[in-house]
């Protein structure tokens, strides 16, 4: 059961408002990578939360609604494929991140980040390895960002059906490399990660 002490013993005088931050995309071969920052109320219960790659897929959407409908605010960003390609996967991450943070409708005084990367931020940041399986406002996070970007795929899907992305959701599966040979990229893939071809 996750609960609020690690999120709770950061609070004070001047950090009142903490949210949590995740991403989804990092590993695929396509589409953009993105971020998720969610602010929950204090002590806020919701059953069955945990990190999203460890619930199944209808358990993901039942928790997403639960956590927009409950949350004292949230933000879903992205940053796109150019922008991965010109910064590399890591800086649009963060850089997704912080868009996410400052996309709050309530500003937040800090943010734990899942993983151990923390960067640009304007404000105080506590990476916490794990903290999708530990921490309620990231395990939020991660659920917002997974289920956006898997729908996200699912869209790509219908403009570029040969490829199977609502299938992997850009993921390096054998049906997906073997459809890029076949076809070659689309718009929306990582050239920088399509290594794989030059083999």
């Amino acid at each position: 059961m996750l609960d609020y002490t690690f999120e709770n013993a950061f609070k004070n005088d001047k950090i009142k408002v903490i949210c949590g931050i995740d991403e989804a995309g990092r590993g695929p071969l396509m589409g953009p990578v993105v971020a998720a920052a969610c602010i929950l109320p204090e002590g806020f219960v919701i059953e069955g939360l945990n990190d999203s790659k460890k619930l199944t897929e209808k358990k993901r959407e039942t928790l997403f609604d639960l956590i927009t409908e409950n949350a004292l605010s949230y933000c879903v960003a992205m940053a796109t494929v150019e922008e991965i390609e010109e910064l590399n996967i890591l800086n649009a991450t963060m850089l997704a991140m912080n868009r996410a943070v400052k996309g709050l409708s309530i500003p937040a005084d800090m943010a734990l980040i899942d993983g151990d990367k923390s960067r640009g931020f304007d404000i105080p940041t506590k990476t916490v390895v794990k903290g999708d399986a530990t921490v309620p406002c990231i395990a939020a996070a991660s659920i917002l960002a997974k289920v956006s970007r898997d729908r996200m795929c699912d869209e790509y899907d219908k403009e570029y059906p040969e490829y199977g992305f609502a299938k992997h959701k850009g993921y390096g599966t054998k049906a997906h490399m073997d459809a890029i040979r076949q076809y070659g990229p689309c718009p929306v893939h990582r050239r920088s990660f399509l290594k794989f071809l030059d083999k």
